[in-house]
């Protein structure tokens, strides 16, 4: 199954569902998970950490 397949399922669901605040929660936990995984080796990950 490809990521595609999988983010237009979600669409389908919010859109079907009416369940829209779903969506800046995906969001902002994709952009979290992208920030540590940016910072995982470098001299800012002890600050990155300190604010979870």
């Amino acid at each position: 199954m490809s990521k595609l397949s999988i983010l237009g399922e979600f669409w389908a669901f919010m859109r079907v569902r009416k369940k829209w605040w779903l969506g800046p929660i995906l969001f902002v936990m994709l952009l979290l998970s992208l920030l540590i995984v940016l910072t995982q080796g470098s001299a800012l990950a002890p600050f990155i950490y300190t604010l979870f």
